[in-house]
């Protein structure tokens, strides 16, 4: 294989940033793309000392033109990008009588818009290289969640746009799948932790109980799906949804 470049966005830290260390371990160069550009330099930092390539990004998924500029910045500092992974996001929870507007467009700003904006500026070298692989990251909230009305139909519109992709880009070579991670060990889980009054090791231990494999998730488990999806192997498997939660999802 040729060397791959891949793009990894709100890779600065969690399930991101794991990723962005799998794909340098698997040979990709990689674009850790965030909000904030130094927040993005210590993964970088750590995959250049391991003897990878990478580059931090400073972006705003939902902006349009700052989209536009990283992608090329990225092809022309770093390589032409044929592998995009969607993961930027945020939560804004509440229930649905005290959600505010504000909070219902950011979640789909970032989640919905920033994909779409993400995978629209990246396809165009996908479609010339004849090849490509996008993963989104979905989620089991997709399927409903208490509290997150915003987050839970956002999820549930990447699942859709996922296998739109698919149908629409397969004839160029390219693959589109969706990873829908449970309960993951990351900064967010540990913010709703907070937000509902709980120790972060109690609400991690109440949700292993309710989990098939007895644990919780750790960004290690949502990353190697991430490596099996944009690797060659992956070739025929397009517009499929990954549930990575620790036992089975309706």
């Amino acid at each position: 294989m040729t060397e791959r470049i891949a793009i990894v966005t709100g890779a600065a830290r969690g399930i991101g940033a794991e990723t962005a260390r799998r794909l340098a371990a698997d040979g990709f160069a990689v674009a850790v793309l965030d909000l904030d550009e130094a927040a993005g330099k210590p993964v970088v930092d750590e995959i250049v000392a391991a003897g990878g390539k990478a580059l931090a990004v400073g972006v705003d998924v939902s902006d349009e033109q700052a989209v536009e500029t990283a992608v090329r910045r990225v092809a022309d500092e770093l390589g032409v990008p044929t592998v995009l992974v969607n993961n930027a996001g945020i939560t804004r929870d509440n229930l649905l009588f005290k959600m505010s507007v504000a909070d219902w467009d950011s979640v789909m700003n970032v989640h919905l818009r920033g994909s779409f904006l993400m995978t629209r500026a990246v396809q165009k070298y996908m479609v010339e290289a004849k090849y490509g692989r996008i993963v989104n990251l979905s989620s089991t909230s997709a399927l409903g969640n208490r509290g997150q009305a915003n987050y839970s139909a956002a999820k549930a519109g990447l699942q859709g746009f996922t296998k739109t992709l698919a149908v629409e880009l397969g004839k160029y070579g390219i693959t589109a799948n969706a990873i829908a991670p449970g309960f993951i060990e990351t900064e967010m889980t540990a913010a709703t932790a907070e937000r509902l009054g709980m120790n972060f090791d109690d609400f991690k231990a109440a949700n292993a109980a309710m989990i098939p494999v007895a644990r919780t998730g750790v960004p290690a488990d949502i990353a190697n799906a991430v490596s099996f999806f944009v690797g060659e192997a992956a070739g025929f498997v397009s517009g499929q949804v990954l549930y990575v939660a620790g036992g089975p999802k309706n």
